[in-house]
């Protein structure tokens, strides 16, 4: 009998350590890169010509974030950005919380029809829409005898009518923890006297703001991140972070050319710029963190 548990804890230990060694290699391959980028923003030139230094620099150099902090304006790029992001997330969380409750909720002609054109929304690549959108936004300023291309108002009116970064797993979120809440709580409310809007202001976003955190998050993300949309539409309207950063080799010239240093572009530079530019998205996460993964658990995105 002792034996037999002898063996029975040895298996689960070593299975035990099996899982711990499989989760550090996938941890490894998702966190390898941040610990390069690290390690190469606070490099200087020397070090990162030199092959025996691969991790750790002989000297600690913060010349390559002083570089970076002024070759990406941040001052005004991360405040543009912030505002910018911020905003088309509000506009597809509100624009995601109504389509998921009606959805959800209610019974109307040519539902099936419209939940297709959602998931095709998602399916069709959106390079593929871009021309039409951008023919359809230019045609419109003609007509009403205001600019369009190159503001923000082009992107703010796709996301508030479903048209935003990956606005069709947002709603798909939503309408999966609405389909969560009781029916019954909105016939209760509607007994009482409750309306429509009523009832998805008091019941269903009052017992929805982890998914509300959760959708407002990865819209910020995704719309932070991206760039084929935003430099089409808003083009050089607007100095955003991470158009700054794509753009950061010519903008690299143009800066250190007009101050009149001599030192030429090198990876650690790229490192350090690119650093910062994640760095607004990994303080946010670090504060948000216990909400956003309560949040997940209450969407249901895990599949349970």
């Amino acid at each position: 009998m002792k034996k037999h548990l002898t063996k029975k804890i040895i298996s689960e230990k070593a299975m035990r350590i099996i899982y711990y060694v499989l989760l550090v290699c996938v941890s490894f391959v998702f966190l390898e890169p941040i610990f390069r980028i690290i390690s190469k923003t606070f490099m200087t030139p020397e070090d990162v010509i030199d092959p025996v230094v691969d991790w750790v620099p002989r000297k600690l150099s913060l010349n390559n974030l002083k570089v970076a902090l002024k070759v990406l304006n941040l001052k005004v790029t991360l405040n543009n950005s912030i505002l910018f992001s911020a905003l088309l997330a509000v506009g597809e969380t509100v624009c995601a919380a109504f389509t998921g409750f009606a959805l959800s909720r209610y019974q109307f002609a040519g539902k099936k029809f419209w939940y297709v054109m959602i998931l095709l929304c998602f399916v069709v690549p959106t390079t593929v829409l871009m021309v039409p959108r951008l023919m359809m936004f230019v045609t419109f300023q003609e007509t009403i005898k205001f600019t369009l291309i190159g503001t923000p108002i082009p992107q703010l009116l796709m996301s508030l009518f479903g048209q935003g970064v990956n606005s069709t797993i947002l709603i798909l979120i939503f309408q999966n923890f609405f389909n969560l809440i009781p029916k019954s709580l909105d016939e209760a409310a509607m007994i009482d006297g409750a309306g429509p809007l009523r009832v998805f202001f008091h019941i269903g976003l009052r017992l929805s703001y982890s998914t509300v955190l959760v959708v407002f998050l990865f819209a910020f993300v995704w719309n932070w991140n991206e760039t084929y949309v935003t430099g089409t539409l808003l083009r050089s309207g607007m100095q955003l972070l991470p158009q700054k950063l794509a753009l950061f080799d010519s903008e690299f010239e143009s800066v250190v050319s007009s101050s009149g240093n001599a030192f030429k572009i090198n990876e650690a530079y790229k490192m350090a710029a690119t650093l910062i530019s994640i760095a607004p998205l990994l303080i946010l996460y670090a504060f948000v963190q216990k909400k956003f993964i309560e949040g997940i658990e209450n969407t249901g995105i895990t599949g349970e």
